[in-house]
Protein backbone atom coordinates (compact mmCIF):
# COMPACT_ATOMS: atom_id res chain seq x y z
CA UNK A 1 0.00 0.00 0.00
CA UNK A 2 2.86 2.57 0.87
CA UNK A 3 4.11 1.88 -3.00
CA UNK A 4 1.08 2.46 -4.42
CA UNK A 5 0.28 5.55 -2.00
CA UNK A 6 4.07 6.76 -3.32
CA UNK A 7 3.19 6.71 -7.12
CA UNK A 8 0.15 8.37 -6.69
CA UNK A 9 1.88 11.04 -4.90
CA UNK A 10 4.57 11.29 -7.87
CA UNK A 11 2.01 11.01 -10.58
CA UNK A 12 0.31 13.96 -9.39
CA UNK A 13 3.50 16.15 -8.82
CA UNK A 14 4.04 15.43 -12.65
CA UNK A 15 0.10 16.28 -13.23
CA UNK A 16 0.80 19.80 -11.88
CA UNK A 17 4.34 20.01 -13.34
CA UNK A 18 2.90 19.18 -16.69
CA UNK A 19 0.07 21.91 -16.39
CA UNK A 20 2.79 24.68 -15.21
CA UNK A 21 4.73 23.47 -17.93
CA UNK A 22 2.30 23.39 -20.54
CA UNK A 23 0.94 26.98 -19.61
CA UNK A 24 4.52 28.39 -19.54
CA UNK A 25 5.32 27.07 -22.98
CA UNK A 26 1.76 28.49 -24.43
CA UNK A 27 0.43 25.29 -25.16
CA UNK A 28 -2.12 25.56 -22.89
CA UNK A 29 -4.05 28.67 -21.16
CA UNK A 30 -4.71 28.90 -17.70
CA UNK A 31 -8.69 29.25 -18.63
CA UNK A 32 -8.45 25.61 -20.29
CA UNK A 33 -10.20 22.91 -19.68
CA UNK A 34 -6.83 20.47 -19.77
CA UNK A 35 -4.95 22.78 -17.52
CA UNK A 36 -7.28 22.70 -14.72
CA UNK A 37 -8.34 18.57 -15.03
CA UNK A 38 -4.12 18.54 -14.70
CA UNK A 39 -4.85 20.70 -11.44
CA UNK A 40 -7.39 18.60 -10.13
CA UNK A 41 -5.94 15.20 -10.39
CA UNK A 42 -2.44 16.21 -9.44
CA UNK A 43 -3.92 18.00 -6.28
CA UNK A 44 -5.77 15.10 -5.29
CA UNK A 45 -2.47 13.15 -5.61
CA UNK A 46 -1.21 15.28 -3.96
CA UNK A 47 -3.83 14.94 -0.92
CA UNK A 48 -3.83 10.94 -0.60
CA UNK A 49 -0.15 11.41 -0.29
CA UNK A 50 -0.28 13.91 2.14
CA UNK A 51 -3.01 12.81 4.13
CA UNK A 52 -1.29 9.17 4.36
CA UNK A 53 1.77 10.28 5.45
CA UNK A 54 0.41 12.79 7.61
CA UNK A 55 1.76 16.06 6.21
CA UNK A 56 -1.45 18.45 7.28
CA UNK A 57 -0.38 21.83 5.49
CA UNK A 58 0.52 20.21 2.14
CA UNK A 59 -2.80 18.77 2.52
CA UNK A 60 -4.73 21.49 3.06
CA UNK A 61 -2.54 23.50 0.39
CA UNK A 62 -4.14 20.67 -1.95
CA UNK A 63 -7.69 21.06 -0.29
CA UNK A 64 -7.56 24.36 -1.56
CA UNK A 65 -5.64 24.16 -5.07
CA UNK A 66 -8.19 21.44 -5.69
CA UNK A 67 -11.65 23.56 -4.80
CA UNK A 68 -10.28 26.23 -6.92
CA UNK A 69 -9.58 23.76 -9.68
CA UNK A 70 -13.23 22.67 -9.53
CA UNK A 71 -14.50 26.04 -9.03
CA UNK A 72 -12.63 27.03 -12.09
CA UNK A 73 -13.87 24.20 -14.44
CA UNK A 74 -17.21 24.86 -12.96
CA UNK A 75 -17.10 28.65 -14.26
CA UNK A 76 -15.82 26.92 -17.80
CA UNK A 77 -18.12 24.76 -18.23
CA UNK A 78 -20.53 27.32 -17.54
CA UNK A 79 -19.58 29.22 -20.55
CA UNK A 80 -18.98 26.43 -22.79
CA UNK A 81 -14.93 26.99 -22.81
CA UNK A 82 -13.48 24.48 -25.74
CA UNK A 83 -11.00 21.73 -24.10
CA UNK A 84 -7.49 23.96 -24.85
CA UNK A 85 -9.16 27.22 -23.89
CA UNK A 86 -10.48 30.59 -25.55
Amino acid sequence: MKAFIEIVGWVGAGLILLGYALVTSGRLTARSIAYQLLNVFGAIGFIVNSGWNGAIPSMALNVVWLGIGISALLRLRGKGTSPDGP
